[in-house]
């Protein structure tokens, strides 16, 4: 007499159950480290984006200001980094032309003054973060200027903005004198 039973057996179900569950255990650990590293080249291609609006903003002759006076900054517009708060960077107009940022410079005339930063600082992605600047300093100021266009870069005629992942993964923004921004 011959057996035709067509049912798994339970050592067969169980061999199944393990695999779907290995493959799924390799799957989600594999999902977290691609997230972080879509964060990285999202934040580097922001950051090259931003640079880039930066400098049309600078070669458009966009005007600033508040409270109904307007004016094109003498300086230009520029994009401030620092290694003291690497999870950021400032938008800055250079209003006494000196190719970089600081805190305490003043935009406008009398009664109608504005600090120098041109809105809220760009907050990076998650985990991401400033690990280094090129040329080597605490600081780096990127300032675009109308019309040749000009561009200042503190320190040197390159500038490369390092961003890294906890795990070591890094992209890397550069800026040439000419105005050439390239993600590597």
């Amino acid at each position: 007499m011959v057996n035709r039973n067509k049912g798994f057996t339970l050592i067969e179900v169980l061999i199944s159950i393990g695999i779907i569950i290995f493959l799924t255990g390799i799957t989600v650990a594999n999902f977290q480290g691609s997230k972080d590293i879509i964060s990285l080249k999202r934040s580097a291609h922001k950051l090259a984006q931003d640079l880039r609006r930066v400098q049309e903003m600078a070669m458009s002759v966009e005007e600033i200001g508040f409270f109904g006076e307007e004016f094109y900054p003498d300086g230009g517009f520029g994009i401030y980094f620092d290694l003291n708060n690497p999870l950021q960077y400032v938008f800055f107009a250079d209003c006494i032309a000196n190719g970089q940022y600081q805190t305490g410079n003043i935009c406008g005339q009398v009664g109608n003054k504005f600090p120098e930063t041109y809105g809220d600082p760009i907050i990076l992605k998650s985990k991401v973060e400033i690990t280094g600047l090129s040329p080597v300093s605490p600081h780096l100021h990127i300032t675009f200027k109308a019309p040749d266009p000009i561009v200042y870069i503190s320190g040197g005629d390159e500038a490369e903005i390092t961003l890294s992942l906890p795990t070591g993964e890094t992209r890397t923004v550069k800026v040439n004198s000419v105005g050439l921004i390239t993600i590597e």
